[in-house]
């Protein structure tokens, strides 16, 4: 009796042993003993360098390794002889990415002779005509059985059809000069490994210094796995191709969470125009988790917190603008942001890759509550951090325009004041933000503070108000076209 497969619709095991059986029939291949060699970029794009060992004979062979990442790029994928470079040509090169799910299995099967058992011990067996919704089969004696899918306890195929791998396989058609064992190093691109850096800022009771932990979170959804990698992670953005390649869909689990682990050094170098951080021990990278691994720690650094309100979104954007505006008068509260500078002098001796940055302070029973949340871009040694935090709840900004005054067909005169209100405990210095929308030709004719300016068409003043207090600023400028 012809031996058969049997497929259930809870579990794929039977599947996968016959896929590892096919695999096994193939040339072996198995990973050297040092680990691979992988650099992440920015941008879900990792190079992945590593070895494996092949049994060959002299002559053509065909080789096929299927534990690859199901998001590999096959076109970024290069494999070359460290045995014997000499001695190995590689003739043609594959891809196989029709992997036997279930639906795959039976679609593959339209036509050809299936046995089903239902629920209740009933068995069918006939031609499969369709596995749309139902199962449809054409049995031997005629007629036509339509099965619902939920009735059906198993399903039992022949064969594994042709052409079906359980795991995306690469395939070669090789030439080796010599037989015997050939390790040889394969290099690829591959979709799927991302990383992000994060950032956890502990403030000073006095908000003018504080903690910075640095993180990068290392997130690995290319359907494979890495043992002991040597792990370097490529700060930049590089260009690449806009090319429509075929794309893999592979059904995944969802990111587990992220795992941290201990503080390892991590090495930062420039490299071309980006910044390499280089792990300085292996790390292993389990499909669909996150591990995070700490690469910068600074304490005490400097910081300053600064309140910005800006009351109004105009801005230049080269047209005359000659009505008044719309809304005359509004009201806001100021942005707040905490400044530091990344410098050796702060011990922040390394640049700071884009990411995400919480920001902390502690309570005064002890507990540490989280104050702001922003986001920060790639940033060199030397530049100055800004990181918004949120909106100062006790201090209010009002802004109304006080006068408006046409002075002829290419020219107008306008007044504002902004009057800022303090309900803390504390003075503080708030920076008003001015937007010159109407004209690239201005003058501030009239001020009651000294201001800054700060492009062509923005100026600001930093005013001091006092605890429980209000200041009015107040100026007029003048535009001609």
């Amino acid at each position: 009796m012809k031996r058969r497969l049997v497929v259930t619709f809870l579990l794929m095991a039977v599947l996968v042993g016959v896929g590892f059986a096919l695999n096994r029939s193939n040339t072996p291949t198995a990973a050297a003993g040092a680990g691979p060699e992988i650099t992440v970029y920015n941008g879900n794009l990792a190079l992945v360098k590593e070895r494996r060992t092949l049994d060959l004979d002299a002559g053509l062979n065909r080789v096929q390794i299927s534990d690859v990442p199901a998001r590999i790029q096959p076109d970024s994928v290069d494999i070359r002889s460290v045995s014997d470079p000499e001695g190995l040509l590689v003739i043609e090169q594959g891809f196989v990415y029709d992997l036997a799910s279930t639906y795959n299995v039976l679609q593959k099967y339209i036509g050809r002779e299936v046995r089903v058992t239902t629920g209740d011990g009933s068995v069918y067996v006939g031609r499969l005509l369709s596995v749309e919704g139902d199962i449809m089969l054409a049995p031997a004696d005629g007629g036509i059985v339509i099965l619902k899918q939920d009735h059906v306890q198993k399903l039992e195929l022949a064969d594994l059809p042709e052409g079906l791998v359980t795991r995306p396989t690469l395939t070669w058609l090789v030439e080796a000069a010599q037989a015997g064992r050939q390790e040889v190093e394969l290099t690829y691109l591959t979709q799927g490994l991302s990383w992000q850096a994060h950032y956890v800022v502990r403030l000073a009771a006095d908000e003018r210094r504080l903690d910075l932990n640095g993180w990068v979170t290392v997130d690995n959804q290319s359907g494979a796995s890495y043992e002991e990698a040597t792990l370097k992670l490529v700060a930049g953005e590089i260009s690449r191709a806009a090319v429509t390649r075929p794309v893999l869909r592979v059904e995944v689990a969802k990111a587990v969470e992220a795992v941290p682990t201990p503080a390892p050094g991590v090495a930062e170098r420039a490299f071309f125009e980006y910044h390499v951080y280089e792990v300085e021990r292996p790390v292993t990278l389990p499909n669909n988790q996150s591990k995070q691994i700490a690469f910068i720690r600074a304490a005490g650094v400097p910081a300053t917190k600064r309140y910005v309100l800006r009351l109004t979104d105009m801005a230049f954007r080269g047209g005359i603008i000659t009505e008044p505006e719309v809304a005359s008068k509004v009201k806001g509260n100021p942005d707040v942001y905490i400044e530091f500078k990344a410098d050796e002098n702060s011990g922040l001796d390394r640049p700071l890759p884009a990411g995400v940055v919480r920001v902390y302070k502690e309570d005064i029973d002890g507990s540490v509550l989280l104050v702001g949340e922003t986001s920060i871009g790639h940033t060199p040694v030397g530049e100055t951090v800004r990181l918004r935090v949120g909106r100062a709840f006790d201090i209010v900004g009002e802004r109304t325009q006080t006068d408006f005054t046409k002075l002829g067909p290419r020219a107008l005169e306008e007044a504002y004041e902004v009057v800022l209100r303090n309900q803390k405990d504390e003075d503080v210095t708030v920076r008003v933000v001015e937007p010159l929308f109407r004209s690239s030709d201005w003058e501030i004719v009239e001020a009651s503070h000294e201001y800054t300016q700060a492009d062509a068409h923005t100026i600001y003043f930093d005013v001091p108000v006092p605890a429980g207090d209000e200041v009015t600023v107040t100026y007029t400028v003048r535009y001609r076209w």
